[in-house]
């Protein structure tokens, strides 16, 4: 949907379909009469703004078969949906049985990432609406921390710059822009976004930017008025936000706590554990544990205890709904913190960011009693959290804008 600033300024909120297992053409048209349309017409939005996930698979034919492209553009129009940003972190298959480490693969080293991202950028200057002049698109934050070298980063910097060019002559062929955000993740080479600040220096960032995903933010323990502050230092743009929340776990010692969390654990995704920093975690992260299995179990031993990382509060990336801050006894989601973020980002005179994406993917795997079990359960769930984030955006005096 289109909300306008106070400024005046156009602000885009939608949500991601990377919930959805579809990653060919006609597997997303079919989804965005499933799930996106419905969504909207919940809403009563006479437009919504669709995040759209597309694999590699799905990109390379929507880049060179202009039916397949044509259908895509019909689906939006009957769905009454529009892109202006792209999510292109997850390569493919990215609901598949089992994800955890294979969504950083290929990374920013490979030839086959580099082409991936350029063909979305070109695909999402062709599905922009006519009086958008820009588009956005997140990716994965260059690899996941093991291996990587000077080797690795000087090869990653190489094909960020090529991209750069690619980006430049997708604006003169078609008069778009398209911006590039590495996306910082818990766990990740580019983890905070002090790191993305390093990884994007003397980089085209007229071009590339950050995305500033809420959820990875708060998982560890950052806020967003210190990002914004390092971006703006750095010149670095913030070229979309994920609207999204953790977990926190107050006290993980506590019995009833961690019965609680152990229901987040499951098989797909990986789900990453921070504590507060010098909580003196024994783990290559340092201030935490790469999957919250890892968690669960070092914390029982006397070594965590004794370090005090039993103790400490956790953030456990887990993408849990916007509406429901309560999630189970000994458990809340990072909502406060969201609001605060969205405060920060929006509820200045002009916005910081003007490309929102409710990015909750993780409906499917959420504890049996808060997962949806039918499609009108997911539309119903997805609205909601569409419907939390567009109230608090009007306590900010954002306002839906006249068609």
């Amino acid at each position: 949907m289109r909300l306008q600033h106070p400024s005046g300024r156009t602000v885009h909120l939608g949500y991601c379909t990377n919930v959805h297992a579809a990653h060919d053409v006609d597997g997303i048209v079919t989804q965005l009469a499933t799930y996106a349309r419905p969504v909207r017409e919940r809403l009563g939005t006479s437009s919504l703004s669709v995040g759209t996930w597309l694999s590699a698979d799905a990109v390379h034919t929507l880049r060179h078969d202009a039916g397949a492209l044509a259908r895509l553009r019909d689906g939006l129009r009957e769905a009454g949906g529009e892109v202006v940003t792209v999510n292109a972190f997850p390569y493919g298959a990215f609901q598949a049985p089992v994800v955890k480490h294979a969504v950083y693969h290929p990374d920013w080293t490979t030839t086959e990432r580099l082409t991936y991202t350029a063909d979305a950028a070109w695909v999402l200057a062709r599905l922009l609406p006519d009086d958008v002049a820009r588009g956005s698109i997140s990716t994965l934050p260059l690899a996941w921390r093991e291996p990587w070298d000077a080797a690795g980063s000087a090869v990653a910097r190489d094909n960020l710059a090529r991209l750069t060019d690619e980006l430049a002559a997708i604006e003169r062929e078609t008069g778009r822009s398209i911006q590039v955000g590495l996306e910082p993740e818990p766990g990740c080479v580019v983890e905070t976004v002090e790191q993305a600040v390093v990884a994007l220096d003397g980089l085209d960032t007229s071009r590339l930017g950050v995305c500033l995903d809420l959820c990875h933010l708060a998982t560890g323990f950052g806020t967003a008025s210190d990002a914004v502050d390092r971006l703006a230092a750095a010149g670095v743009p913030i070229v979309k936000a994920q609207v999204s929340a953790a977990l926190h776990v107050e006290d993980p010692a506590d019995d009833e706590s961690r019965a609680a969390l152990a229901e987040f654990a499951e098989d797909r995704f990986l789900h990453q554990v921070r504590v507060p920093a010098g909580s003196g975690v024994s783990d290559p992260a340092e201030d935490g544990w790469d999957d919250l299995p890892d968690a669960l179990g070092s914390a029982s031993g006397a070594t965590a205890a004794a370090t005090g990382a039993a103790t400490d509060p956790w953030r456990v990336h887990f993408h849990v709904p916007l509406h429901a801050e309560a999630q189970a006894p000994g458990l809340r989601s990072t909502t406060a913190e969201l609001r605060d973020s969205l405060d920060v980002l929006l509820g200045g005179p002009a916005p910081l960011v003007d490309h929102l994406e409710v990015e909750s993917y993780t409906w499917g795997v959420l504890p049996a009693a808060q997962r949806p079990t039918t499609d009108a359960a997911l539309v119903a769930g997805i609205a909601a959290e569409l419907a939390w984030a567009s109230d608090h955006l009007a306590t900010l005096g954002l306002t839906p804008e006249l068609a």
